[in-house]
């Protein structure tokens, strides 16, 4: 987004790419970190899941594939257009995935996204990992507003939405082509200065 003359920007350019990557700490030993090469398992198990394939939209074909995400996963926060963490346990593997896309740094915003592994779902970690995340990048990086859009249909992360701090604000029309055909979305937003 280009800011209105006058109207600096809300997080100045270079914010992202001029630092490494966070690792964000979690309770229970547990941690936010940048993928690895090694997560490649991880990121093809996901892939594979019914349930991340049908709310994500998000597919991978092989380990070699997973492995080029996981590099553009880096370049783009490099580009400050996206910033991706794995969840895991410290010096563990990935089960899920917490992020930002369509980082606006000029404009102060971005959308959060998530995903378990079936082994990880079911405990909370979701809510906690969205709240750790929303809280870096609001309070540390300095966005504005995080939104997070799901749809209608998944209203197991509608209550993930609710209980991270991000209130429901609406429901987009026909918002996003799933395999089954178009699906209304839920959006939840949160603003800086929004109690958790």
């Amino acid at each position: 987004m280009i800011p209105s003359a006058g109207i600096p920007d809300v997080v100045p350019a270079g914010r992202m790419a001029g630092r490494g990557q966070p690792v964000l700490g979690l309770p229970d030993g547990r941690e936010l970190r940048p993928w690895r090469p090694g997560d490649a398992d991880a990121l093809l198990a996901a892939g594979q899941d019914p349930d991340i394939r049908r709310w994500n939209l998000f597919t991978v074909a092989g380990t070699a594939q997973a492995r080029d995400r996981i590099a553009r996963m880096h370049e783009r926060w490099r580009a400050e257009t996206g910033a991706v963490w794995a969840l895991a346990r410290t010096d563990g593997p990935a089960v899920g995935l917490v992020g930002l896309n369509d980082v606006d740094l000029a404009g102060g915003g971005a959308e959060l996204v998530y995903w378990l592994l079936p082994p990880a779902r079911g405990a909370g970690l979701a809510v906690t990992a969205v709240r750790r995340l929303a809280r870096w990048a609001l309070d540390d990086l300095g966005l504005h507003r995080l939104r997070l859009c799901h749809s209608t249909g998944n209203p197991a992360s509608c209550r993930v939405a609710e209980r991270a701090g991000f209130p429901y604000e609406g429901t987009q029309r026909s918002a996003l082509l799933h395999a089954d055909g178009w699906h209304d979305q839920h959006l939840h937003a949160r603003v800086a200065g929004d109690p958790e």
